[in-house]
């Protein structure tokens, strides 16, 4: 199936991953600090930020220093979706589009899942188009607070890269999650459970997890 433009083709690049990473473990870093952090020249990492932030995964903005000259601009994950003008839209888009496949009967979010509260629904569709675009085929069980996972791209990586790439992910999906209203969060990733499949375990705030 050819790629759709909204795929997130920023994460294909392990250099990128291991740079979101960084962004990830501490708001507002400069670009020279991210540079640091990830060994590559710091025009590489401000072409790769680009990258990230086009694809609604990065914030940037001006960090007032008190002093004359331009400001430096920080960055930072994100979780809010009015961070980001990309992370917005795809956000409305899995919104708009979550009604319109359940009245024709399409709809990928099971009925125990909208039962959860205002939102559940919203957030399980936002979660799935995430994981859609990231190549993870995801699959819920009928509860739907649990949802299989293709591996992801960088399947051939071993030892801590393994762990650093499934760590942003991870993120990730909490990020997604918290972008839209709702009682709905990460419990549990369980990453490669067999050679190609991870999971992914959800919960409601108030509710037990369901077993695996």
């Amino acid at each position: 199936m050819p790629r759709r433009t909204t795929d997130y083709r920023g994460l294909t690049e392990l250099s990128r991953v291991r740079l979101l990473g960084a962004v990830q473990q501490g708001p507002d870093r400069t670009l020279k600090d991210l540079a640091e952090a990830v060994g590559l020249h710091i025009n590489t990492v401000r072409d790769h930020l680009g990258v990230l932030i086009d694809e609604g995964l990065v914030s940037a903005r001006p960090r007032p220093s008190g002093t004359r000259g331009r400001p430096p601009t920080v960055y930072r994950a994100v979780d809010d979706a009015e961070m980001n003008p990309a992370a917005k839209s795809r956000i409305e888009r899995a919104k708009a589009l979550g009604p319109v496949l359940a009245r024709v009967g399409y709809s990928c979010v099971p009925e125990s899942v909208r039962r959860l509260g205002d939102g559940a629904g919203e957030q399980f569709d936002a979660l799935v188009d995430h994981l859609d675009d990231s190549g993870l085929e995801p699959v819920a069980d009928d509860t739907g607070l649990g949802i299989a996972l293709a591996a992801c791209p960088h399947l051939e990586l071993v030892g801590d890269e393994r762990t650093m790439a499934c760590a942003v992910h991870a993120r990730l999906l909490h990020d997604v999650l918290a972008q839209v209203p709702g009682p709905l969060r990460v419990a549990e990733v369980k990453p490669f459970l067999t050679a190609t499949t991870c999971e992914l375990r959800l919960q409601a705030t108030g509710h037990q997890a369901q077993p695996a």
